[in-house]
């Protein structure tokens, strides 16, 4: 991947593959930047290209009561603070065409969730924008169909595009990640692998997502081994109190050992390469 292509991103001459990460919601402006520094911290030492995640408002939501966000100028402005603050580019997920022009004014990559990355007008307001365009792998689409989201990307002039694997449904209540489904989709763009949320267990019937935390860095582990050029760990100082998927929210305490764990990794995968 041109690293180079999202603006301000941090060791664009890194063999490393770069990192998406942060909390699943924006909360606050000190969780924000509390969360920032930390990883800021870890990545500059490692030397691992970062972007700051932050969903501005959650709009996908199981049940009426779930949280839903702060107000969307309000956390829109927190993510333009950390990256001002942190000299870091941002991402945030986008649910409408009026999302895309708004967003487009506070962060650096706009991404399209899962759920609607099928929709023509979402994906082409995006990319309209000029911003880098994430494009999430529906759960119900298989890999080869993912070449026409980014098409759709491409067609508007904008070569931005990253496609994020999130895994596919396996039955009501589980995702699985196909890995053969790397290699294809990297003929198209940038490939991340969205590990929290591939470790999901939506649709309980308490209305609020489940997950597996403890396979994070399994999962981590076997992107790297086949070959992403990203990661998306949606992370949290404390996942049980996150006011948002906090149930496959990796600790933050635990970040340090899992990226040193697969700087490692990467390094013993570029030398086969």
């Amino acid at each position: 991947m041109q690293l180079g292509r999202i603006p301000q991103i941090k060791h664009t001459d890194s063999d490393n593959f770069f990192l998406l990460c942060g909390p699943c919601a924006i909360e606050g402006e000190e969780m924000a930047l509390r969360i920032a520094e930390h990883i800021i911290t870890i990545t500059d030492r490692l030397k691992i290209p970062y972007v700051f995640k932050g969903s501005f408002k959650k709009a996908n939501r199981s049940r009426m009561d779930s949280f839903t966000g702060i107000g969307d100028e309000k956390a829109l402005k927190i993510l333009r603070k950390v990256s001002e603050t942190f000299k870091v580019p941002t991402i945030t997920d986008i649910h409408t065409e009026q999302d895309a022009v708004m967003a487009a004014e506070y962060v650096d990559v706009l991404q399209i969730p899962a759920f609607l990355v099928r929709q023509t007008d979402l994906v082409v307001a995006a990319a309209r924008t000029g911003k880098t365009v994430n494009l999430k792998k529906g759960q119900f689409m298989s890999p080869e169909s993912m070449k026409h989201a980014v098409t759709k990307v491409t067609e508007t002039g904008n070569e931005q595009a990253i496609v994020t694997d999130r895994g596919t449904m396996f039955g009501y209540q589980d995702m699985v990640v196909d890995f053969r489904g790397i290699p294809t989709m990297k003929q198209y763009a940038p490939v991340v692998l969205d590990v929290t949320h591939s470790l999901q267990q939506p649709n309980q019937s308490s209305g609020v997502t489940g997950g597996r935390p403890a396979l994070i860095e399994t999962m981590a582990r076997a992107g790297i081994a086949t070959g992403v050029d990203g990661l998306f760990i949606e992370t949290h100082f404390d996942p049980a109190n996150a006011k948002s998927d906090g149930a496959n929210m990796l600790d933050l305490n635990l970040l340090e050992k899992l990226l040193n764990n697969l700087v490692t990794l990467r390094k013993t995968v570029n030398t086969l390469q």
